[in-house]
């Protein structure tokens, strides 16, 4: 709609690594409709190995293969957690939610991110953790510049296997924030554009139910972008 009325007249193609529609399934489709040009937005706003990277190559791979696709232009957007609209976005979603506290000066804001394992980033330069923690910057400062300053640690979730992640870790974080006396936190999914498994599984009931069993009594989490 947005590009429509810029006068941007777009095919608009949905491509997943893991589900239905596959991105191979797309591509074909784009190939079926003699697209002559592609841009690639992931809906991953920062930058990782196991995320963005991860689907680039397979389209690098499709594309190699391929003798039409091979020869077309294609413009890949990398990260995008730093653009203004993004940052704005969050800001009004959290400012909203903090709202509905009935003592918002009392609530503590708590950042949850998608782990990666710490190999990633320190033997294979994933930017990860440094986007995240620069987009949690510029998204407290456009709260700071509307009066809205508060702790906001920042903690990873889903990690999975024996190896080390990136921590700390959001199942450990709110128990010790309630064991510390914080009686009223946020959640914000800073790694997610969507609800999914992680917002509506882990965070709303696995993380919750720890958090109030840990003495926290006030829990809220932003809603994903949708």
């Amino acid at each position: 709609m947005v590009l429509e009325a810029k006068n941007l007249p777009v095919n608009v193609y949905v491509g997943m690594r893991y589900w239905y529609p596959f991105t191979e399934e797309a591509v074909q489709q784009n190939k079926r409709d003699r697209i002559t040009r592609l841009v690639v937005l992931p809906l991953y706003p920062q930058l990782s190995i196991s995320t963005t990277r991860s689907s680039i190559r397979v389209l690098e791979r499709i594309f190699r293969e391929d003798a039409y696709l091979s020869r077309m232009p294609v413009s890949i957007i990398r990260s995008w957690y730093q653009r203004e609209g993004y940052i704005k976005s969050m800001a009004d979603l959290i400012q909203k939610e903090l709202e509905k506290f009935s003592n918002p000066e009392e609530v503590m804001i708590f950042f949850s991110a998608h782990g990666v394992p710490v190999s990633y980033v320190e033997n294979a330069s994933d930017p990860c953790k440094d986007q995240m923690e620069e987009c949690i910057y510029l998204i407290m400062q456009s709260l700071k510049n509307r009066g809205v300053g508060k702790d906001h640690p920042l903690a990873y979730q889903s990690r999975v296997g024996p190896v080390q992640w990136l921590k700390p870790y959001t199942d450990e974080v709110p128990v010790e924030l309630g064991q510390r006396g914080v009686k009223s936190l946020l959640v914000i999914p800073v790694s997610f554009v969507s609800e999914h498994i992680e917002t509506l599984e882990e965070i709303d009931m696995e993380y919750r139910e720890l958090a109030i069993e840990s003495g926290i009594q006030n829990w809220r989490r932003v809603a994903a972008l949708n």
